[in-house]
Parts: structure tokens; C-alpha cells; sequence
């Protein structure tokens, strides 16, 4: 695992799934989220993610949400059988392109199942500072 951005941030490569308003059919990616020191929350894609505490679960079966749109997440490891995705889901799986080279190795295939994946650029930088702003702005302040 390398280390990226703030001090003792981590990326890790995650399944990452919206739940809110799709079920098990939301827009999926794969690719590297960046954990806060606390690892409560995962920086991935513009967004942070808060965990969601013990087994608590949103109704649409979400272990993170947004911290500021409120939307249901699910996020997990890759698996090594590479069926990330729900077995009643369906929809490919958008996959950052800086990942491929890990995910084949995790799977242990030689190439990508492109009727289930789909290569990406386009998954852009979260701005970490902005929600650490957010997160230490006192609700009282003048």
C-alpha cells in the first residue's frame, strides 16, 4: 500500500457502489480510495464517505454515506473471484485506469472482463482539505 496526500493517508483499492435509488444496480467503480487517519471515512471520486457505525445499514442496504449529499454507498474490498457486484445486480463496473494492473493481480486473470468492466479516467481527486474545513467548522461560529 503507498501512501498518498496527507500525512498518513492510505489508498486502497475498493468496490465502490451507489445504493441510493438503485438497489443492487447503481453506477460501480473500482478503484483507490483514500482513508482518513481515523479510517471512518473513504475519500473517493469528489466524495466523502462516512462508515456507518456496528452493523447499522441504510435502508437501501448502504454502509457508507456521502457526508454531504446524504446518498447510500456500498464499499468493500475487491474479491478475488471478481464478482463484486451484487448477484441480483447488473451494469458494468466503471474501473479506474491506474487500478488495472492491481485488480488483474488480485483476480489472478491476465486481462479484464469487458462485458462486465469497463476502463476509466474519468474519476477525479477528492479535495480532502475541503471536507477536513467542513468537518472542524464549529455550527456556532459568527
Amino acid at each position: 500500500m503507498a501512501s498518498y496526500g496527507n500525512i498518513g493517508s492510505v489508498k486502497l483499492l475498493r468496490y465502490i457502489e451507489l445504493k441510493t435509488g438503485w438497489s443492487d444496480n447503481g453506477p460501480a467503480w473500482i478503484g483507490y480510495a483514500t482513508r482518513s487517519k481515523t479510517g471512518r471515512t473513504l475519500y473517493f471520486n469528489g466524495r466523502a464517505l462516512s462508515k456507518l457505525k456496528g452493523q447499522d445499514r441504510t435502508w437501501d442496504g448502504g454502509n457508507y454515506v456521502d457526508a454531504e449529499t446524504r446518498e447510500s454507498f456500498w464499499v468493500s474490498g475487491v474479491k478475488k473471484n471478481g464478482q463484486d457486484r451484487h448477484r441480483c445486480g447488473f451494469g458494468k463496473v466503471l474501473i479506474e485506469a491506474a487500478a488495472v494492473r492491481e485488480y488483474l493481480g488480485i483476480t489472478g486473470v491476465a486481462e479484464l472482463d469487458k462485458r462486465r468492466l469497463q476502463v476509466t479516467d474519468s474519476i477525479i481527486e477528492t479535495d480532502i482539505a475541503k471536507f477536513d474545513r467542513i468537518a472542524n467548522t464549529s455550527v456556532y461560529a459568527e
